[in-house]
């Protein structure tokens, strides 16, 4: 199968009519093997639009959307980014010259990803996702959906920082863009995306009698 061919489909087909402009993640998302980042016995639909299965319930999010956080969030050549549970994002943001870690909590998600992620120059930390390894970033992403985003994620950034998530409290969800300032997060929605919701940042259900 010729991957960096279909790696120029998805981004004709997948990124540039969906009004990502930036020819900075056109190109780190045609160098990115996208395909070693899924489960590998589905490398071959990789570059499909289906939110593939990198390991348990977690998936890649749709390139499509990839794209879109990664043009909102503005990335710079020279910042620090924090990828939570954002492997492949991980690696386009490190194509495009960013000193960037990923984050991970399930050793399983870890076991597809980290080779792939050390050979693009990506340093992995292992930690529940609530808490955000280091401080101070430039930039935080996430590829899975969260129900409201952890005030330890704003906490993590420098003032200035940008951040994209997925807020899902429904079966469609919300892209945000989060800019720190001194006041606090602002927060400015960008377009409908629904990824799996990260089951660990799920709040407990309440009962009451």
């Amino acid at each position: 199968m010729d991957f960096t061919a279909e790696r120029k489909a998805m981004v004709d087909s997948q990124v540039r009519v969906n009004d990502v402009t930036d020819r900075a993640i056109h190109l780190a998302m045609m160098a990115v093997p996208r395909e070693k980042f899924c489960a590998p016995e589905r490398a071959f639909a990789a570059y499909s639009e289906e939110a593939l299965p990198i390991a348990g319930d977690r998936r890649l999010m749709p390139a499509r959307d990839v794209a879109k956080l990664l043009q909102a969030l503005d990335a710079r050549p020279g910042e620090k980014a924090l990828a939570l549970a954002g492997p492949y994002a991980a690696a386009v943001l490190a194509r495009m010259g960013l000193t960037v870690t990923a984050q991970e909590s399930d050793e399983a998600v870890v076991a597809v990803v980290a080779d792939v992620l050390s050979q693009e120059g990506v340093a992995t930390a292992v930690a529940p996702l609530d808490q955000p390894t280091g401080n101070g970033w430039d930039l935080i992403l996430c590829e899975g959906g969260v129900e409201r985003v952890p005030e330890s994620w704003g906490a993590a950034l420098r003032p200035g920082g940008r951040m994209a998530v997925v807020e899902r409290r429904g079966a469609i969800g919300k892209a945000a863009l989060f800019v720190k300032t001194p006041e606090g997060l602002s927060r400015r929605e960008l377009f409908d995306s629904s990824p799996a919701v990260l089951a660990e940042l799920t709040p407990a259900p309440t009962f009451a009698l």
